[in-house]
């Protein structure tokens, strides 16, 4: 039996289609096979619905609706904040610490129920969760291989390369990378492609996973269809 692989996906920054790529990756490993689930172990932002008696998250209901093995909500979610802001401010006012330990431990759990377990942080790599810590800390406590989000608009190629530097001054593996056209406007969108890619090839080993156009509305299994599924599993299974 084949050990559970797992992944974190971070974007360059928010609104740039982190929770589409991440449904997408898990319809595609669904395709392969593969149980899939999904943890967004931080969300801020939610609203309560009457027919279950419980608050929900717009991302988190998302990454329900693509994954093959569906986790509790407390374990999917452990931190569900209400207020759709930054999570060190929402955490502050609601009183909630944000424990890192505690999402390793349902992460644990959740590598123990399925083949393939999709972490998908909560904004850019380096949001604050308090005064001292950030996404990048959790990334590093979860120890994960990271796909970057590229939002594939004016700024990008800035926003990838820091990123991808963050990524690498964390001690953590770019596996690879996924250009998101958020902007279908934006001028010369291949040649700023190109120039990401060679960029990563050269400095971080970091390939292309795919180039996912923009869509509208959001469809995450057209979404994967973009993607070159196969090749992050092999990668996943040689770095696990």
């Amino acid at each position: 039996m084949n050990p559970p692989l797992s992944l974190f996906v971070t974007g360059t920054d928010t609104e740039i289609g982190k929770t589409l790529v991440s449904c997408a990756l898990l319809r595609g490993f669904a395709r392969l096979g593969l149980s899939a689930a999904a943890m967004k172990p931080i969300a801020a932002g939610a609203h309560f619905c009457a027919e279950d008696g419980l608050w929900h998250n717009e991302d988190a209901d998302q990454l329900d609706a693509a994954a093959g093995a569906l986790l509790p909500p407390q374990l999917r979610t452990p931190y569900l904040l209400k207020a759709p802001a930054a999570p060190h401010i929402v955490a502050a006012q609601e009183g909630t610490a944000l424990k890192l330990d505690t999402i390793v431990d349902c992460h644990r759990e959740a590598m123990r129920r399925a083949d393939v377990v999709v972490v998908e942080g909560v904004g850019g790599f380096q949001v604050p969760l308090d005064d001292e810590r950030d996404t990048a800390d959790l990334a590093a406590a979860l120890a994960l291989p990271v796909v970057l989000v590229v939002g594939v608009r004016l700024g990008c190629i800035n926003h990838a390369l820091l990123t991808a530097d963050a990524i690498a001054a964390r001690g953590l593996r770019l596996i690879g990378w996924v250009a998101n056209v958020v902007d279908p406007t934006m001028r010369f969108i291949d040649e700023n492609i190109e120039t990401i890619r060679a960029r990563f090839e050269r400095a971080h080993h970091a390939p292309l996973i795919g180039t996912v156009p923009h869509l509208s509305p959001p469809a995450p299994e057209q979404a994967s269809t973009h993607l070159d599924i196969e090749g992050l599993v092999r990668a996943l299974k040689s770095d696990a």
